[in-house]
Parts: structure tokens; sequence; C-alpha cells
């Protein structure tokens, strides 16, 4: 087992548990889910394959994984006799672990001061919420964060991040009537600058990404920024709603164009029993995973572990 994936003393058991309690329903989906289909008693053919397959596409784990895991487990049947679904589960667990080997989940922060964090998404997805966590994250590393509430369009939307950034012990740059959000942004990169926060965080508007002027409009921002820092945005999040599957990948790679990403948040993970999710978007685009909101709490906002989030998927909490 690579050393990634091994159980570290220094593992926090509350996020062991957070990880546990959020992927239990796609926990329970999937167990189930294969019981349903074989019983404990199996046996490898090609009606096997057909109908695994079907199954592990349904679970939201997309083409490409799927595809892996069925050659996978078309090999180990040739050289070993699986007879079981816990063998076979077995099997998909170790392929899902290979596909985390090499994955960059830290910020890419160091260095900078201040680092500046662009964060993206569609309305609905929980990006404002995210925001707030975030800076809450940080701020309780004793980071000093400015939040820059860019989405101007929506005077709701900089209410509600003003209550966060009060919750999370972060400053805030808004303005309510504001129109123009590259003005409000230049200006808040100034202050941010000016006052020598660690880390800005900029929120935009929650642009639909079928709407290719408010993706045009990222891309000013993006020019706004490296006005006054060169190469920022040090890092740009996307924030993915992972109760809607599939769906989501269509609107990373639309967003991937307007301003490249670096990183992802799933949101909304404790609402859904789709946690295949986060497989297939990191195997289907070479952006990793950064950060999995895991419950509603200030707190449930979780650097993402790829050892938590395989262990969390396959066995139950007390069982390890």
């Amino acid at each position: 087992m690579s050393p990634l994936f091994s159980r570290k003393k220094s593992t926090d058991d509350s996020v062991e548990k957070k990880f546990d309690t959020a992927f239990s329903r796609s926990r329970s989906r999937f167990k189930e889910g294969l019981l349903k289909l074989f019983g404990r008693q199996i046996r490898i053919d090609e009606a096997f394959l057909e109908e695994i397959e079907a199954f592990l596409y349904e679970s939201d784990l997309g083409a490409s994984v799927t595809e892996k895991l069925v050659a996978r487990l078309e090999r180990e049947s040739r050289s070993r006799d699986l007879q079981s679904i816990e063998e076979v589960q077995a099997v998909i667990e170790e392929e899902f672990k290979a596909l985390f080997d090499s994955e960059r989940t830290a910020m890419k922060l160091e260095g900078h001061r201040p680092a500046v964090v662009l964060v993206v998404g569609v309305n609905g997805a929980g990006k404002t919420t995210s925001i707030g966590k975030l800076a809450h994250f940080y701020v309780q590393q004793g980071k000093t964060v400015l939040i820059i509430a860019g989405d101007t369009y929506r005077a709701a939307a900089v209410e509600q991040l003003e209550v966060w950034a009060r919750r999370s012990g972060s400053d805030i740059v808004m303005d309510t009537a504001a129109k123009n959000p590259s003005g409000l942004i230049f200006d808040g990169i100034q202050r941010g600058i000016s006052k020598g926060y660690d880390i800005i965080i900029i929120d935009t508007a929650g642009r639909l990404h079928n709407k290719s002027h408010l993706m045009d409009e990222l891309g000013k921002i993006v020019k706004v920024i490296r006005k006054h820092i060169p190469d920022a945005p040090h890092e740009s999040l996307l924030v993915l709603d992972g109760t809607v599957g599939q769906n989501g990948l269509v609107q990373a790679r639309e967003f991937h164009q307007a301003a490249p990403l670096t990183g992802l948040i799933i949101s909304k993970l404790d609402g859904t029993a789709k946690g295949g999710i986060v497989i297939a978007v990191r195997e289907s685009m070479d952006i990793p995973v950064k950060f999995v909101g895991l419950g509603e709490g200030i707190d449930d906002l979780q650097p993402f572990d790829p050892a938590l989030y395989v262990q969390a998927l396959f066995r139950d909490y007390e069982d390890r």
C-alpha cells in the first residue's frame, strides 16, 4: 500500500469521523447496490462485467473510471478466483487509491503575501458558504484574511458574505450599490496589499457556465488582479455542488476555459449518495480537489484527504 494511504497517527479522529459521516450515504448505496445485484457469492463472467459496468456508471463514477475498474476486475479474475462481493469491493478500493496516488491537495499559498484565492461557481453551489468557511479555516491558523465581495449582481450575496465574514473573524470589502465587480476588486486588492493581509479571498458572481458574457467578465477580473499582483491569483477554486453528479463536470470544463482552475471545492457531500463524483472529477480533469464540504457547521469545510475519502466510501468508522 502506498504510504499516502497508510493510517497516520496524527490524523485528527474528529476529521476522520466527519469524512465517515459525510460519505455514509454513498457508502451504503455502494455496498447495498452491489449486494442487491450479485449477492455475496459471485462468478465473474461477461454478464457480471456488464452488470457491474452499468452499476458503477450509475454511481456517478464516470465513463473513464468505470472502464478502468471493469478492466481491473477482468484482469484480477484471470489471475485469481474472485468469489465474493467483498473481494470485488477490495479490488475497487485498491483502484480508487491508485487514482489518488499523486494527488496535489495542498493549497499553494506559501511565499505569497498577500496570497490571492479566486472563488468561482454557479448560484446555488454553496459558493458563499464555502468562502466563509474557507476564511474561518485560515483565521484558525492565525492568518489575517480579507474577503472581497465581488458578486455585485446580488445584494443578498453580499449581505450573506458579510455575515460569514463576522462569523469567521475575517474582514470584508463590500458595496451593495456597486455595479462594477472589477472596480470593487481593484480597490479591495489595494487595501489588502496596503494593510498587509496574509490572504485575500475574492468572491465572484454566481455566473452560469453557459452565459458567455459573464465568463468573459471573469477573464477581466483575472486581468485586474494581475495589475496589482502579476502572479495572482495563486489559487483559482471552483465550488461544485456534490449533489449534482456528472453535471458538475460540464461546469468545471467551462470555468476552466475562462479562468484556469487550480483546484476544486466540492460542497454538500453530506447530503448526497453521489460521493463518487469526487473520483469522476479527479479522473476526467487534471484538477485536484482541495476542500470538501462535509456538513453545515463552520468547521465542516475540510482539506481533502484522499486516504480518508477512500476509507469512508468502503469502511465504517467503527471497523477501522
